[in-house]
């Protein structure tokens, strides 16, 4: 079973997809959270380290014999290596956004770190508080900063000390953290959507079981839901029970009152046709005709009738292969001053899905039919067409029909020759009773040379 039906609504699929979207939603954002927070852990033991270089700077400092800032001694060796990633800056404000580099690290060489102006005005407006930011160093290197605005006795200008380093890798951590949470919270969300298939279809696996049930009594092989299911499905089962226990009542009851139908009408015929034949006369031949044709028209429409009620109600599984025998033995018995053979074929297992009486007269209406109008041959095949269907084909090698006449000898009382005995009745009762249960029949022409009467019918699984 597929999860997704096209053009219907599943509701494994609709269950799937919610739970998809909630779990997915849930990782991304736990991702992004995660990941923010590791960069902002790492950023701040990075930080800890920038400010104790500055600590160290601005408690270290003095002044010299010439009022100038003397910088401490600083055992870094990374800050002494040219363009190491280390760097440290003393600096004064000269101006309301302009600093003047005192004394730098060696690490900085013949360059010097730029501070933005925008930071300088942190820096003034927050006076011995250590901030921190982002800035370019040299060799187009990204930098991050911590800097301290302080005044230092007996120097008559604010004085800044700067220590930055490379933050690449701060954000090659924070890259490498990110994705590899990624890939385990991608991992985790498909484990999660997995399991919450099974999840859903375990836990449907009664509405499934249910489903099965429904369709075994559909198709006559159980006559009610005898499963045990949840509480939430019980009183389901418990009403299909009692719809089908009322639709076979009213069934029996149909049948009853058909069976009623028929005694009432064939009596009164009968006494006509028993009254007719004993006062021979013009009148009486009439009453004879007419009678025989109300009694056929009776017996036609009451077929049909029954035929579409059992149609509607459960199913009987009829095998194929013991009706085509029987009724080959028996036509080729009454045809066989004609020499007729019929041959037949049919699968073991194949079974019609429908009440025993109903396909002998079904097939044997047409292979009658063929009997009749054969030269010697009739050939019957009996076989599957799908899952839910079987096919009966019947080949005679009679004259045949022209493709115009093949859609009258389906017409109710249709005789296309009034010399041959019969009341034309074969052929539609065959076609009638096959619509009533879902089937049809086509006519064509045979490989033999004759006519070839194909009957598609319900089939009942094996």
């Amino acid at each position: 079973m597929t999860l997704f039906s096209p053009g219907k609504r599943s509701l494994v699929g609709r269950l799937v997809l919610l739970a998809s979207i909630w779990s997915l939603a849930v990782l991304v954002v736990a991702g992004v959270f995660l990941t923010a927070q590791f960069r902002n852990a790492a950023i701040g033991r990075f930080d800890a380290a920038l400010t104790e270089v500055t600590d160290s700077l601005f408690s270290g400092s003095s002044l010299g014999d010439n009022g100038e800032v003397v910088a401490p001694s600083l055992t870094d060796l990374k800050a002494l290596r040219v363009y190491s990633g280390r760097y440290w800056q003393i600096s004064d404000l000269i101006g309301p956004a302009t600093l003047r580099t005192l004394t730098p690290s060696r690490s900085l060489f013949d360059s010097e770190l730029t501070v933005p102006p925008s930071q300088i005005a942190r820096l003034r407006a927050s006076p011995g508080k250590t901030l921190y930011f982002d800035l370019m160093g040299p060799q187009k290197t990204k930098l991050r900063a911590a800097a301290i605005l302080t005044q230092l006795p007996g120097y008559p200008r604010p004085v800044v000390f700067l220590a930055a380093e490379d933050r690449a890798p701060i954000d090659s951590d924070a890259e490498r953290f990110g994705r590899n949470t990624a890939i385990a919270l991608l991992l985790l969300g498909v484990g999660l959507i997995s399991a919450v298939v099974v999840q859903v279809r375990f836990g449907l696996q009664p509405l499934f079981r249910l489903r099965r049930e429904v369709a075994s009594v559909r198709r006559g092989k159980a006559e009610r839901l005898v499963g045990t299911y949840p509480v939430e499905l019980d009183p389901l089962a418990v009403e299909l029970n009692a719809l089908l226990a009322h639709n076979q009542e009213v069934v029996e009851r149909q049948r009853t009152h058909v069976g009623n139908l028929a005694h009432a009408l064939k009596t009164p015929l009968s006494v006509m046709l028993t009254e007719a034949s004993q006062q021979p006369g013009d009148l009486s031949e009439v009453v004879t005709r007419q009678a025989e044709v109300m009694r056929d028209q009776v017996d036609h429409h009451l077929r049909r009738a029954r035929a579409a009620a059992r149609s509607q109600t459960q199913g009987e599984r009829t095998p194929v292969a013991p009706i085509l025998d029987e009724l080959a033995v028996t036509l080729e018995r009454i045809y066989q001053d004609k020499g007729v053979e019929i041959d037949w074929r049919a699968p073991d297992d194949l079974a019609f899905l429908g009440e025993r009486q109903d396909f002998l007269e079904l097939a044997g209406n047409i292979i009658e039919n063929a009997g009749k109008w054969c030269r010697q041959r009739v050939r019957v095949e009996a076989a599957p067409a799908g899952e839910t269907r079987l096919s009966v084909t019947v080949d005679d090698d009679g004259p045949g029909l022209p493709p115009e006449a093949r859609a009258q000898a389906l017409k109710r009382g249709q005789r296309l020759d009034e010399n041959a005995p019969g009341s034309g009745l074969g052929l539609s009762i065959v076609d009638e009773l096959a619509r009533a249960y879902g089937g049809s029949v086509t006519l064509g022409e045979a490989p033999l040379g004759g006519l070839r009467v194909t009957l598609s019918l319900p089939r009942a699984e094996s």
